[in-house]
Order: C-alpha cells, then structure tokens, then sequence
C-alpha cells in the first residue's frame, strides 16, 4: 500500500520519534531496541529493522500473535494462565531502552463475544511489567513509539477504500514530503511552543463545554503539559495529566472507537468527586461499563489532551485510536483517557515522583488507558489561580 521510498520516509520518522521520545538522556552506542510488529507490517519493519542497525543500535524483532491465537487464549485459558507472564520476561522488559511498536490489524472485532473481565485479568496481571518501563522511561533509560500500518481489515471499519486509507496516513505522517523528518520537527517545534504557554499559565481548572459536554478537571499541583514528541506517530496532542481527584460533570466522545474487539460509540461519562459513577453509550454501553470496573483507578481520569485543528491533517476517522486521538476535521479535538496516568506530566524531576508522591499529588493509577474523544465544537476555559478566566482553546484551535 506504500511506495518503497515512503517505507524508506515511514521508517527514517520512526527512528526519529524513537529518539525524540527520550525525555531525559540519549541513546547509546549498542542498546538494544524491541521492535513489536503484526505480521501485515512486516514490510515497514523490515526498513526499521535495517535503520536500527545502521544506526548501530540492538534491534530484537517480535511478531505479535496472529488474532486467531489471541482469541483461543482468551477463550480456553484459565485464570493461572491469563496470569501468566513468560519466564525471563520482567528481565527482558528491564534490560531494553527502546520499543517500536506497529499497529496492523487484520480483525478488529476477534474478541467481541470475550467477557471483558477476562481481557482485564490479563492486563491487570501485566501491570507490573509496564511499571518496570515506566521506571526505566522516568530514569532516562526507555523510550518508545508506536504508528499504524494499513490494512484491509482498518479501511473497511474506517469505512474508505484500502487506498484512500493509505493516503490519510501518508498526509498525517507527512509522508508526501520531500523530508518528513524534517517536517515533523518543525511541527514538533510549534507545538512545544503552545505546550510550554499552557504550561506557564497558573491554572487551577479547566472547564469544557461542547453540545453534550459540560466538564470540569482540576490540573492538580506540579503539573506540565507535554506537546508531540516522538511518542506516537502521528502526534500532533497537547496533553497533561490532571489530579484525578477534581474530575466532574458529564464527559461525552462522539467519535467510536474499537477496543479489545469491541466496537463503542457515542460514551458518555458522568463524574463525581473524581469518579466516573455513571457510564452510558449508544452502543456498548455494558462493555463501557466492565471496562471502567477493571481496578480501582480505571473508572478515574488519567489524562486530558487537545489538538489544534492547524497542525493535524486527519480528517477521517480511522478506527485506530492512535490516529483519531489526533483527528483535526473541522474543530480539532480533545479526548480524555481513562486509567493511567503519564509520570512525565510532573513538573518537576522524576526521581521525585515516588509511589507515594504520585498518590499524594492525584496521578491515577490503573491497568487500564482508554482514549475517549470528541470532536464537537467546544470551547475550554482555564480558571487560573487568582480567580480570572481565560479562554484558552476554541473552535479547534488554542488561543495562543
């Protein structure tokens, strides 16, 4: 579905966002860097792969599990067995200092007559390997980025031809230029700009408001927004994570999403003290709803993010998260995502954010991050510290 010179381009962003995405420090010389993939995108890791070498790094290739084998273990495991983590595989996971990882899904809706209680028994059992690269990644040790290959599979649950798929993300990841690296770093450029003015207001809330949105989060103590990056590609998002704590009012995204083989539309979430105590969808409601009981925290927010309609070229949706939560259209987005929280949004040096900091300071804790988004027209306003407002994002574009 590319061209061999817009492999060449996909995979040259790849490393650059690899790169882009270590916060703190720099890679060296021979550390070693996981490269997961589906087996429809072989193709783009293969480029990757050689990429990785020239630049003289350790690449150790994965292929995910078929869909098909994914099924049969959430069908017949028993609950030892979604316990289950391999022998040697917390040791891998704290010894790697990259991961790129390749979205090509060949079957979007596989697990879709799978109790959602067992899909979160397995996440929740793989909690502490993700703790183990969240360390790494606020020592400076880890970084890493995923994008999305196109398949026949994500066109026709995006509803466009396999060809007009490939054009959205060749545009989104400006892969038509003549050096997207190049591109993505002016980008990247103007929206650390925004993200550092946001991050210099003394705000206390922000409080948002669409057609079927009336919502409030409390940004909490020490807190910074962090813009692009190098951490998903495409990446064009402004994003924090607030105190959880201060969530309220009603949340609704109205672009569906599919999500462990399920298909979600029109979510609609109402908080209070925190807490999501109310869950509704036009479709999936039920699903919505064991999702959010996974753990304690998965029913809390733990990150708020908008994009700037200038900057993203999405206009479609996509079926893949990773891509709508950039979606540009007519008025941007905001999306928030329930579950964990990002350990980098705290402002300050992340040796500090122990466990128990994190608790103190309303950083939600949980197995689950689930990107909810909406694209309606919305207006956000920050309640600052000395009691003024200001409007700081409208239709679809930061007031900056």
């Amino acid at each position: 579905m590319f061209t061999k010179l817009q492999l060449e381009k996909y995979a040259n962003v790849m490393v650059w966002a690899l790169k882009a995405a270590r916060r703190n420090g720099k890679f060296k010389k021979y550390d070693s860097v996981l490269l997961r993939t589906d087996i429809a995108a072989l193709p783009l890791a293969e480029q990757i792969y050689q990429k990785l070498l020239e630049e003289r790094l350790h690449p150790i290739l994965r292929i995910q599990s078929p869909e098909e084998f994914s099924k049969k273990f959430f069908e017949l495991a028993d609950n030892k067995q979604l316990a289950f983590l391999a022998p040697g595989e917390k040791e891998f996971q704290g010894g790697i200092n990259g991961l790129i990882a390749l979205h090509a899904p060949q079957d979007l809706t596989y697990l879709k007559q799978i109790d959602p209680v067992r899909i979160g028994k397995s996440a929740v059992a793989r909690k502490p390997v993700r703790e183990i690269l969240d360390i790494r990644e606020q020592k400076g040790l880890f970084s890493w980025t995923l994008c999305n290959y196109p398949t026949e599979e994500l066109a026709k649950r995006a509803g466009l031809s396999p060809k007009e798929y490939a054009h959205q993300i060749a545009r989104a990841c400006f892969l038509n230029e003549k050096n997207p690296v190049k591109k993505w770093q002016e980008v990247t450029q103007q929206i650390n700009e925004i993200g550092a003015w946001l991050s210099s207001l003394p705000i206390e809330t922000l409080h948002i408001e669409s057609a079927h949105m009336d919502f409030t989060v409390l940004l909490g103590e020490k807190r910074k927004f962090i813009a692009g990056g190098g951490c998903n590609v495409p990446s064009f998002e402004i994003f924090t994570s607030p105190d959880w704590r201060g969530t309220k009012g009603v949340y609704f995204a109205d672009l569906s999403s599919y999500r462990s083989g399920n298909y979600v539309k029109g979510v609609r979430l109402e908080f209070k003290n925190g807490r999501a105590i109310k869950a509704d969808a036009q479709q999936g409601a039920e699903f919505v709803r064991k999702m959010l009981a996974m753990d304690r925290g998965a029913a809390q927010i733990g990150e708020f993010s908008l994009t700037d309609r200038r900057f993203s070229k999405i206009n479609k949706f996509m079926a893949d998260i990773l891509f709508d939560e950039n979606f540009g259209g007519k008025y941007g987005n905001c999306h928030v995502a329930v579950g964990a929280s990002y350990a980098d949004t705290y402002n300050g040096p992340q040796t500090e954010l122990t466990k128990d900091a994190k608790k103190s300071l309303g950083f939600n804790e949980s197995s689950l991050h689930w990107d909810l988004i909406n694209t309606e027209n919305k207006r956000v306003r920050a309640k600052l510290k000395n009691g003024t407002e200001v409007t700081v994002y409208e239709k679809g574009e930061f007031a900056y």
